[in-house]
């Protein structure tokens, strides 16, 4: 694709590096068979390539964001679906966030929206304060269907129940037996909250197998809620690197995260920070070192397995498949723990979660969750595994089946407690 940014704007290793994606883009059109949005609307712009060509133009004139542009690129779920697609290598992710980040710079959106996505940029990353806005949540549901579509959407996913004490402080769990690695493990924001069992059943599995697990003083919201919403989030992400930092001076394995998304993002922390000569270094190191927590425990070896484990229909949510290239770890493990495991027939479409896109684009996201839910049923599992957080919230209520971690599936194959909500 032919770009003509001036040397000015060529200055801005932002509008560099977007130059240089755009200019990787053949307009070959192979991503629009796998992008949800193309497949559910049938829109040009509601493609990969159509975006594609909206934020070129916005950035090559230096405009402001026009509402068309907006309606388009909001549509996106970041799934990054086109990714694995595409035979030339164009890095979507990095160009869409580009394009956002300009949106949120030069667009004045409607009030409502405004306040929406300035909400959940502030209550998400915060457990305590997302706890007591789900509690909240309890009293509105009588009125839920006099609300905007998007507080509506905001109330049928609210869990019923918040755990009480669900946030992990900062300390160190020992390994069961000799030490075989150390590593850090982010904690989380909305996880935490909505699912706590997660994050008890990913430190079990990892003591079992050797593994000493350090949560670490410093590290807050990984950052990738306000960053898909077009947010700076430079500062959150040099705090946790300063953390992870500290931490990596005592001696650290990996960084460990059993949240798809948050992973993704982390693994990104490198390239957000690649024009700051005070971190880029520090960084790298840190993504470099990141790991899903399934690349951690094929690393280890799974130590046992369950006789006659039930059928598990494994849903691979898009950040692990897509944006971290990982989705046949999760499934050889569950086949190794002793499960019965089958594929969903269009894995690579999106369930509708993709971080808040639930919240702030109800219908298409409803949509894409009643296409999965349809597929999963085909398979006729007894339960879902999923290693995402947002999926597992979006497709609980309708599934049928349990729905639960990969790691609480492996936990309870290696010695852990069967999960609570599996019979």
């Amino acid at each position: 694709m032919q770009t003509h940014f001036t040397l000015a704007q060529l200055a801005d290793p932002d509008i560099r590096d977007a130059d240089t994606i755009l200019r990787a883009c053949v307009h070959c059109g192979f991503c629009t068979a796998t992008c949800p949005t193309y497949v559910l609307l049938g829109d040009e712009l509601d493609s990969p390539r159509g975006r594609i060509y909206l934020i070129k133009e916005m950035l090559e004139r230096g405009r402001p964001a026009t509402a068309t542009v907006v309606k388009h690129i909001d549509r996106c779920l970041s799934c990054l679906a086109c990714m694995t697609t595409c035979p030339s290598g164009v890095n979507y992710m990095h160009l869409v966030d580009h394009g956002r980040r300009h949106i949120e710079h030069t667009y004045r959106r409607p009030p409502l929206d405004r306040w929406v996505r300035r909400a959940l940029a502030i209550v998400l990353p915060r457990p305590d304060l997302f706890r007591w806005a789900l509690l909240a949540a309890r009293l509105a549901r009588p009125i839920q269907g006099l609300l905007p579509a998007r507080l509506s959407a905001m109330l049928r996913l609210a869990p019923r129940s918040v755990a009480r004490s669900a946030v992990l402080s900062p300390q160190v769990f020992p390994p069961e037996g000799s030490r075989r690695l150390r590593v850090a493990l982010l904690a989380g924001c909305v996880q935490q909250v909505i699912d706590a069992a997660i994050n008890q059943a990913t430190l079990r599995l990892l003591r079992r197998h050797g593994v000493e697990v350090v949560v670490a003083s410093g590290v807050g919201c990984c950052g990738a809620v306000a960053h898909h919403l077009g947010d700076d989030v430079l500062d959150r992400v040099r705090a946790n690197v300063d953390a992870w930092t500290r931490e990596l001076e005592r001696g650290l394995d990996a960084i460990v995260v059993n949240a798809s998304g948050c992973g993704t993002m982390v693994k990104d922390y490198g390239f957000l920070l690649r024009a700051d000569p005070a971190y880029a270094a520090g960084a790298a190191r840190v993504s470099a070192l990141t790991k899903d927590v399934s690349e951690v425990v094929e690393m280890l070896g799974l130590k046992g397995s369950l006789p006659h484990g039930p059928r598990v229909a494994h849903h691979s949510a898009c950040s692990l498949q897509h944006g971290q290239k990982i989705h046949e770890v999760p499934k050889q493990l569950l086949q190794k723990a002793g499960f019965d495991v089958v594929d969903v027939p269009e894995g690579h479409l999106c369930c509708g979660s993709a971080g808040t896109y639930n919240l702030l684009q109800p219908e298409l996201a409803e949509a894409l969750r009643e296409r999965k839910l349809r597929n999963i049923a085909s398979v006729r599992p007894e339960i879902v595994a999923a290693g995402n957080i947002g999926c597992i919230t979006q497709l609980a209520a309708g599934a049928g089946v349990p729905i639960v971690h990969t790691v609480e599936l492996l936990d309870w194959a290696t010695g852990g407690p069967k999960p609570q909500n599996v019979a």
